[in-house]
């Protein structure tokens, strides 16, 4: 049976995804500002790899780990509610994408899979 990497495309897929769904999240007041000194190339970058190993694609993330990666932002006062909203723009950006809806809801419950991590509980 084919990853879910595979099913959306591959990387053509994942680098579209990565690029339309930060212009949402850059665009969205309420978590943009947790972006203001990132190097959005470095990180759309690091985003790319790890969805990509997440959804059963080639593994080259060498990047930290959700729970380390998002300490400072849980520090800054990361919850819930910007969570919510980054799924929300990944789950229209698939839909943008014409991603099939029984893989946004892979895709969105492999994302839901790491928010304990990423709001450090």
């Amino acid at each position: 049976m084919a990853t879910v990497y595979e099913q959306i495309g591959g990387a053509p897929a994942m680098d579209a995804a990565v690029d339309i769904f930060y212009r949402k999240v850059l665009s969205d007041e309420s978590i943009s500002h947790f972006f203001d000194a990132v190097d959005m190339e470095r990180q759309a970058a690091k985003q790319k790899a790890f969805l990509t190993m997440a959804f059963g694609g080639p593994n080259t993330y060498t990047g930290k780990d959700m729970r380390t990666a998002h300490a400072h932002l849980v520090a800054r006062g990361l919850n819930d509610d910007h969570f919510n909203a980054v799924a929300g723009h990944l789950k229209s950006t698939l839909e943008e994408l014409n991603v099939p809806a029984n893989l946004v809801a892979d895709v969105l419950a492999v994302a839901e899979s790491t928010r304990n991590d990423v709001l450090g509980r």
